[in-house]
């Protein structure tokens, strides 16, 4: 009974760290980032970070677009004149709306810069994001909202100063959740490793020559790891930094133990089996 006390207690403490952690980060993600003029007549452009893809270096990132004031009409459901928004360079396509027809959500892509899907779970990217509008030729003042709907990573705008222009720069990096699961995986896999480097000693320094429930452990140990570490969110490439500080080498220990256990104990059992001289 006085064992489960401390075990309770660091139950608590875990769920505690666990819930406040889930917190922050939901904050993070309701977190709306405001951007460019605050005219009446002016355009507003509600952008949301749908997805990442970090190994093709890109953002899909959902663009909504509002005229308000004297620039919309039907409560800014359609523009008085033909409506365009010209991108950043990093964007992939510039969006087009005619006058007077209700305007529709718009999936534009947004190439990446910077870090590299192969130091993951600590990669880190870059982009700018910018609207500039223009309606019946002449430019209008843009209000850009931004916000990220990926879970996957935590995305910081820092907006950059213009009297029309709604500029902001991005950095992105992988969530705190992902972080957390990425190092529990890593010192998991050490830890399976080291649990199968010690039954392999106990097995070599033994008597015992081949045992076979413990060869059986320790293959599907070996499979098990590689399972588990297809597990990692946001799948990560072989070569990673997951996989050159954890996976990789506890598969090789793991691999080596039994390699050892087998060779050692097929030689304790033929000796016991041979006849006495």
């Amino acid at each position: 009974m006085p064992v489960l006390i401390p075990i309770a207690g660091l139950i608590v403490v875990a769920v505690a760290v666990g819930s406040w952690l889930q917190f922050t980060e939901r904050q993070a993600v309701d977190v709306v980032h405001t951007v460019g003029s605050s005219a009446a007549d002016r355009v507003d452009v509600e952008a949301v970070v749908q997805s990442v893809d970090a190994a093709n270096r890109e953002l899909l990132l959902r663009v909504w677009v509002t005229p308000r004031g004297a620039l919309g009409e039907a409560g800014g459901a359609a523009p008085v004149a033909d409506l365009s928004l010209q991108t950043s360079g990093s964007t992939l396509s510039d969006l087009k709306f005619t006058a007077h027809e209700r305007l529709a959500t718009k999936d534009v892509q947004v190439a990446l810069t910077g870090g590299s899907i192969s130091d993951y779970p600590f990669d880190t990217y870059e982009t700018d994001i910018a609207f500039r509008a223009e309606m019946g030729g002449e430019q209008v003042p843009v209000r850009m909202l931004f916000s990220n709907n990926d879970t996957l990573f935590s995305v910081s705008a820092q907006p950059a100063s213009s009297r029309q222009e709604a500029v902001a720069a991005l950095g992105l990096s992988r969530s705190g959740s992902l972080l957390v699961f990425a190092v529990f995986m890593m010192v998991a896999m050490w830890a399976l490793a080291a649990s199968v480097l010690i039954g392999a000693w106990y097995l070599t320094t033994s008597s015992e020559g081949l045992v076979w429930p413990g060869l059986a452990w320790m293959a599907a140990t070996l499979f098990a790891l590689a399972a588990f570490r297809n597990t990692a969110p946001g799948t990560p490439p072989i070569g990673c930094v997951l996989d050159w500080f954890a996976f990789l080498w506890a598969e090789s220990v793991i691999a080596l133990c039994l390699v050892t256990v087998v060779v050692t104990g097929a030689n304790k059992a033929l000796r016991q089996a041979a006849p006495p001289p």
